[in-house]
């Protein structure tokens, strides 16, 4: 269903001249696979080739661009000398220089007697004037054509800059001019030019300040991306509330049961965000709501109370999380509340085979099952409600936009609650939520130990070492885990591996290790050995981020915390500090730090409130990379940095509601501009679902 206009944008970069399967690689790797991911590729910097002195006058350590004369070729005597090319004008010599150099192919290039333009680096060597391998060796007919400012792009391993420049201009040769979106006054008062001039100015800057975020054909760009950020949200919205609600008021029998046997007191802010959960309940509007609680304040007995109203009323309520683990954590801290409370709950995850399998869905299907709680799998198309009430989605930005809404089909009109324990600050929640009813848990219930957290050099490793072995000593149970590596799974398996068997070699039996290649019976098994058995040292990759609860581990190690996202280091932060003893984190870093390494591992020393780290942390580093890794569900931009860019997002989040309120299936001319606007930025489940609206 995409526009027809932007069909050369979404073919492969291996159609572009030049771009054969080697570098389609590499560009793939670099960029993505597509003419659109190149056309995203921003410069990082400039060349400017329009400094043009004669030899006499020229400035060495400065990029020049000079009409000569070739005087003649000096090759090579031996391997290690350079090919030299004497060329002059009416001020003076200079000499070209070129290492491992083709004889033929330089004279072919410069031909003795002739004039040629040359662009690159002047150095001096003596009195020498020279230029190293220049960028640039054309005939003079050529000179504007070089005299320019030169883009410079982010660059990976084998890849170039020249071919790859090449690659992005054909690519934006393809880019075609689109209806425009943008409000006509908003345009008019930014002094904003078109999408497709802007695009075009942007990869040709004539200056540092074009390379900036604030260049205004940078900030257009990166509107242009809110918007179509904050409509899809808007779309999605309107899609999971469009159904009508309806009203689910439970007798509080289940509710007053359950407080008379929980063994502690709720917090005031884990009441509150119940009140406020059970009021959408109560309405007869769609409840979505996101419960938003830093580790370890409480978020899923704050579940477990709107689970009960549903029940109360006689309908049934569910629980998705992203792993098994976490999945097996939520039905091993419910099921004894709900076999008090006489409620049947079952779990389901992909493990479950066969006979059993069979059995757990028939009693979904037919209401004999009241709670259910799973994996992925209970959005599946084979899983049938008898009726489905209430969908409660932890970690939730795990999940796609898609896969909330297959559960939410599930039944009629389902009230959806979402929870995250990743504290996400103000802008970056309102990309991945719009203006979602927002529940926040601020406080952790009582009996939850402060966790020590200390900062130390890789260097002193085997001190480390030592103190985890006191530790061990005391029969405490200790967290080590390895570092990311370049975002590789492979090369964080490899440090996990080399690990586990250096400690193996002094700790024997104890030392456990689990990684997310594991299959869930062996990752499970590991981890209950660690919470009952004789494993009391954990080796891990970041698998144990989320969801593990393991009161006796009060030590945690992690190695080179200089490479985690600051929020990633509070979650791992939070599996230690859960019993009543005294709990320790050690950073270990991998010196010299830069200043933002520094003041990153100052915040975790001094604060505990996921809340001040992620805001810090966006400050910081900005949105990119605030969360350490790509797998955290939330948006990722092309051109908008959040950092620099939250007042766009205001005023895009602003037009998103005019737009809807106006237009809200994009019917009008601009409308379909819009609609051209999503399928650019690839927001295309929200056109998908506008269509089935």
């Amino acid at each position: 269903m995409r526009p027809e206009i932007l069909f050369p944008l979404f073919t492969p970069v291996s159609t572009l001249q030049g771009v054969g399967p080697r570098l389609s690689t590499l560009y793939e790797k670099l960029a993505g696979g597509r003419v659109l991911d190149l056309c995203w590729h921003l410069p990082v910097g400039l060349v400017d080739r329009r400094y043009s002195p004669t030899i006499a006058d020229a400035i060495s350590d400065r990029v020049a661009t000079l009409k000569v004369t070739v005087s003649r070729h000096i090759p090579s005597p031996n391997r290690r000398s350079p090919y030299r090319v004497i060329c002059h004008d009416l001020t003076g010599e200079m000499t070209l220089i070129f290492f491992h150099a083709r004889g033929d192919y330089i004279m072919k290039l410069l031909p003795v007697g002739e004039d040629r333009i040359i662009s690159g680096k002047l150095e001096r060597f003596g009195d020498v004037l020279q230029m190293a391998h220049p960028d640039h060796m054309v005939p003079p007919n050529e000179e504007e054509d070089v005299k320019t400012v030169e883009p410079v792009y982010p660059l990976s391993a084998g890849v170039t800059l020249k071919p790859l420049s090449k690659a992005i201009k054909a690519s934006l040769a393809l880019a075609p001019v689109v209806p425009e979106w943008l409000d006509s006054s908003l345009k008019e008062q930014e002094s904003w030019l078109d999408w497709h001039s802007c695009l075009q100015k942007v990869h040709h800057p004539q200056s540092e300040d074009e390379l900036t975020a604030f260049s205004p054909y940078r900030k257009r760009l990166a509107y242009d991306e809110l918007l179509a950020n904050q409509l899809a949200i808007s779309l999605v919205r309107e899609q999971q509330t469009a159904a009508k609600g309806r009203i689910i008021k439970g007798d509080g029998s289940l509710r007053g049961k359950m407080l008379d046997i929980l063994p502690f007191t709720l917090t005031g802010s884990q009441d509150q965000s119940i009140r406020e959960v059970i009021a959408d309940m109560e309405s007869s509007n769609r409840m979505l709501r996101l419960v938003q609680g830093d580790v370890g304040s409480g978020k899923t007995a704050v579940a477990l109370f709107p689970m009960l109203a549903a029940i109360e009323s006689g309908f049934q309520a569910a629980l998705m999380a992203p792993t098994e683990i976490l999945a097996r954590q939520h039905y091993k801290t419910l099921q004894p509340f709900a076999e008090k409370l006489g409620i049947s709950v079952v779990i389901l995850t992909g493990r479950d085979k066969g006979k059993a399998r069979k059995a757990i869905l028939e009693s979904i299907a037919d209401g004999s099952t009241q709670m259910v709680i799973g994996t992925h799998a209970l959005f599946q198309d084979e899983i049938d409600f008898s009726d489905l009430a209430l969908a409660v989605i932890d970690e939730q930005h795990r999940f796609g936009v898609h896969q909330r809404l297959s559960l939410a089909r599930k039944g009629a009109g389902v009230d959806m609650l979402v929870m995250t324990a990743t504290p996400i600050p103000r802008t970056l929640m309102l990309t991945a939520y719009g203006d979602m009813a927002v529940s926040r848990l601020t406080e952790k219930p009582a009996g939850r130990q402060p966790v020590d957290t200390r900062t130390v050099s890789v260097e002193r490793i085997n001190d480390v070492i030592n103190g985890v072995a006191r530790s061990l000593d005391q029969e405490t149970k200790v967290y080590w885990v390895c570092p990311l590596v370049e975002d590789s799974d492979k090369s964080d398996l490899a440090a996990a591996e080399e690990r586990y068997r250096e400690l193996s070699e002094r700790f024997g039996d104890r030392v456990g290790l689990v990684h997310g290649r594991m299959k869930g019976a062996e990752k499970n098994a590991v981890m209950e050995k660690f919470s009952k058995g004789n494993v009391d040292l954990l080796i891990a990759t970041t698998v144990i981020e989320v969801g593990v609860d393991v009161p006796q581990a009060t030590i945690m190690v992690i190695e080179h915390a200089e490479r985690f996202g600051l929020a990633q280091l509070h979650q791992l932060r939070g599996r230690i500090g859960r019993g009543s003893e005294k709990s320790t984190c050690i950073l270990m870093y991998q010196g010299p730090l830069g200043e933002t390494s520094k003041a990153r591992l100052k915040i975790m020393r001094d604060s505990d409130d996921g809340f001040v780290i992620a805001e810090e942390d966006l400050r910081l580093r900005g949105a990119g990379e605030v969360l350490g890794t790509r797998q955290s569900g939330l948006p990722e931009f092309k051109v908008a940095d959040l950092a620099c860019h939250g007042e766009l997002l205001a005023t895009a989040r602003n037009d998103a509601k005019l737009i809807m309120d106006k237009d809200p299936t994009l019917q009008t001319p601009r409308g379909e501009a819009l609609r051209t606007l999503l399928y650019l930025f690839e927001r295309d489940t929200a056109v998908k679902y506008l269509k089935s609206g």
